[in-house]
């Protein structure tokens, strides 16, 4: 399977991992931008929140990996305010905000560095154990057997429109209407060691 890098993925992105054995995530792909390489979804008092990671000015088909992170602009503190904002008094979030935070201070320079450790850190916090690697475009196998996903799982797609996806409600903080597919943070903090189960309970039969 073949993915591109995304910021605090989306519970689609989960569950397209837990369907593959190994997952190749390409940092040679051409970025692009307004997409999840480099924001997320989270649901918070009044509505759904769009958190973005800023990124320097970048010449046209620029590869994922050289998108650097412009720190000029004050997202650290506005990103980690929304979690606290959103999911303070969620079940989980005093168990699993220190770790996000020590992941923030280590100020990556690139885009594809944070959302790797980020990646890592919430497949961990989830319990899926995948092997999931950096992969260059040139080095993928070209077998007809690797799925090539880039850009499938995107936030530009309508409702239920998920290939890997079927939504499952949980509990959420906010509001009497589950909202699906938002950044795994929103499951973490919401269900803890639950957010397995109903990742796998999730995935849309292929």
């Amino acid at each position: 399977m073949r993915l591109e890098l995304q910021y605090l993925p989306c519970l689609e992105y989960f569950t397209c991992i837990l369907q593959y054995d190994r997952i190749h995530v390409d940092i040679e792909e051409r970025y692009v931008k307004q997409t999840y390489r480099n924001r997320c979804k989270v649901l918070t008092t009044n509505k759904i929140d769009v958190l973005t990671v800023p990124v320097k000015s970048y010449e046209a088909g620029c590869l994922t990996r050289d998108v650097k992170i412009d720190y000029n602009q004050d997202w650290v503190r506005r990103h980690l305010g929304c979690f606290k904002s959103a999911y303070g008094k969620s079940p989980f979030y005093e168990f699993y905000a220190p770790g996000l935070l020590r992941i923030y201070q280590k100020n990556f320079a690139f885009l594809v560095d944070l959302n790797y450790e980020l990646l890592t850190f919430c497949l961990k916090l989830v319990g899926v154990k995948k092997e999931v690697m950096y992969n260059l475009s040139g080095e993928i196998n070209k077998s007809e057997c690797v799925v090539n996903d880039i850009s499938l799982i995107n936030n530009r797609k309508g409702t239920n429109l998920f290939k890997y996806y079927q939504p499952i409600p949980y509990y959420q903080t906010f509001g009497n209407d589950f909202v699906s597919n938002l950044s795994i943070v929103d499951l973490l903090f919401n269900m803890g060691p639950e957010a397995k189960s109903v990742l796998l309970r999730s995935c849309k039969s292929q």
